[in-house]
């Protein structure tokens, strides 16, 4: 499969937009449009998404390309979106571009109570989210919505929490949503309340605020 490796994790559900500028990665999407549609995309570890050289997780997801404009100079714009997590099994080499072998890596059957679990989390995903907002964060509205399947919306969750990607990434490689559901509760909790004492200290000591 075609990779598209990024310093950003893409989670099943998720749109994705991509500026398409490096002359391998158009050629990428142009064999994609001529084919399937779908590549994959993997965070970067280390190194940089321009020029190669990186270290990849052996995680991933499948992005199916939904929109695509392609400009004079040969750049494109994607809209594309997650559809299934994906395991490495091999990395190819990377003329014309990033390609490897991979396997889907399908979700397993939703535990019992997952959908308790994910009712939980979303009151505390949205305080976090109303706290970074009253900070002054950029965050997405804190009365955002999630799928009405469980496991969807468990990757959802991750998509908007104010996490940094390497925490994204064990989320999209845990083994099962009710994990995943779990330990990005224990995830918010602690932010939670690294938020109120920041708030309250912003609060007490204006002046002092960034």
């Amino acid at each position: 499969m075609a990779m598209f490796p990024l310093g950003s994790v893409l989670l099943p559900s998720v749109y994705l937009p991509l500026h398409v500028f490096e002359d391998r990665y158009q050629a990428l999407v142009q064999d994609c449009l001529d084919g399937s549609g779908e590549f994959g995309v993997v965070l970067i570890e280390r190194g940089s998404e321009v020029g190669g050289g990186d270290t990849r997780t052996p995680v991933g997801t499948v992005a199916r390309i939904i929109e695509a404009a392609r400009f004079d100079d040969g750049r494109w714009a994607l809209g594309t979106v997650g559809t299934r997590r994906i395991r490495v099994i091999d990395w190819l080499h990377d003329a014309p571009y990033p390609r490897a072998e991979v396997e889907d890596w399908d979700e397993p059957p939703p535990a019992a109570g997952l959908s308790e679990a994910i009712i939980e989390v979303v009151p505390r995903l949205r305080r976090v989210l109303a706290l970074r907002s009253e900070l002054g964060d950029a965050v997405v509205s804190a009365t955002v919505e999630l799928s009405d399947d469980p496991v969807l919306a468990s990757y959802q969750a991750v998509a908007v929490a104010p996490i940094g990607p390497a925490d994204q990434y064990a989320l999209l490689a845990a083994p099962d949503a009710a994990e995943r559901t779990d330990r990005l509760s224990v995830m918010l909790a602690e932010e939670e309340e690294h938020l109120g004492r920041r708030l309250a200290l912003e609060s007490s000591n204006p002046e002092d605020a960034d």
